[in-house]
């Protein structure tokens, strides 16, 4: 399973945008229509997907998608936050 491939696809559907390419560095700031309501609705779709669930502290860490990919690692490895 590659994880980019995956983030790609939920970003595309979530913002509506085919074009969006994500790397580790990309933030908010990147993503045209990346606010609060987005976020949630990436976050769901990404728990759904990956059938993962993230804490309220463990969102506040990331700052951008590598530190949320490196998220998903963990949670699929099962070693956990």
């Amino acid at each position: 399973m590659n994880i980019f491939d995956d983030l790609n696809s939920i970003f595309r559907e979530v913002f509506d945008d085919d074009t969006i390419e994500v790397n580790d560095s990309t933030t908010a700031d990147d993503v045209d229509g990346w606010d609060s309501l987005s976020h949630v609705n990436l976050i769901v779709t990404i728990e759904q997907r990956f059938k993962i669930k993230f804490g309220t502290k463990e969102l506040l860490t990331f700052k951008n998608v590598g530190d949320l990919r490196r998220a998903i690692e963990r949670k699929l490895s099962g070693t956990g936050c």
